[in-house]
């Protein structure tokens, strides 16, 4: 290869690598913070990051517990707001 083609090749990875860095940034701004939060929001519960365990049980313990820490949360506002309000 000469100089010319490595300088060329070269600038197509940069241009490659900002195209690149550009669509992720667009993505992260141009789907709105709800609906962002709100899948999160289903993956926790869904124990999405637990997915790659080979224990099953680990997995569904994970997702009760972690709807039974959501309706104690639930619960507990609702009382608190009956009782002191």
């Amino acid at each position: 290869m000469n100089r010319r083609e490595e300088r060329d090749e070269e600038r197509r990875r940069e241009a490659q690598s900002a195209l690149g860095r550009v669509e992720s940034d667009s993505e992260t701004v141009g789907s709105s913070s709800f609906a962002r939060v709100a899948r999160q929001t289903r993956d926790h519960f869904a124990a999405h990051d637990k997915q790659g365990e080979s224990d099953r049980i680990e997995v569904w313990g994970s997702r009760i517990g972690r709807a039974a820490g959501l309706i104690f949360t639930v619960a507990l506002v609702i009382y608190l707001a009956l009782a002191y309000l």
